[in-house]
């Protein structure tokens, strides 16, 4: 299933200029996900990372991936309202080749575990058929609390 960008907004917290998924197709529900996301030569964090050389700063990709995974996670918990998802750890994080503007970058998210309500994942992202980046990290979803 497509998740759109409205519906994202739905399911996360994050909006701009800090949500960083336009699209995302979930895979299987709770478990595995790819999404995409255009950065376009405007970004706001190219102009200072860096100047004359601008690529995608490596937390964002990192941010990316994990929004990607809080997406296929929260679907499952559409209806409820009141949810949070908190980004907890980042662990064997890699990047392969920089992410350069005007580039459309697909991420895919894979379960890895689940420990009460903390979540861990696999993360990847590519450029065309190129692994960029990979990562594992964990998050929780809280439920009616704050």
């Amino acid at each position: 299933m497509i998740i759109n960008l409205e519906e994202i907004k739905n399911l996360i917290p994050h909006r701009n200029p800090f949500l960083f998924v336009d699209k995302c197709k979930i895979i299987e529900p709770g478990k595995k996900g790819l999404s995409e996301r255009f950065f376009s030569k405007d970004e706001y964090f190219f102009e200072g990372h860096f100047p004359g050389n601008p690529i995608v700063p490596g937390v964002i990709i990192v941010e990316a991936m994990a929004q990607t995974a809080g997406i296929v996670v929260s679907h499952q918990f559409r209806d409820i309202k009141d949810k949070s998802v908190l980004f907890m750890s980042v662990n064997k994080a890699k990047f392969r080749k920089p992410i350069l503007p005007n580039q459309n970058i697909s991420f895919e998210v894979n379960y890895l575990n689940k420990v009460k309500d903390v979540y861990k994942f696999q993360g990847s992202a590519f450029y065309e058929s190129t692994r960029v980046a990979e990562t594992e990290f964990t998050a929780m979803i809280t439920i009616g609390k704050k």
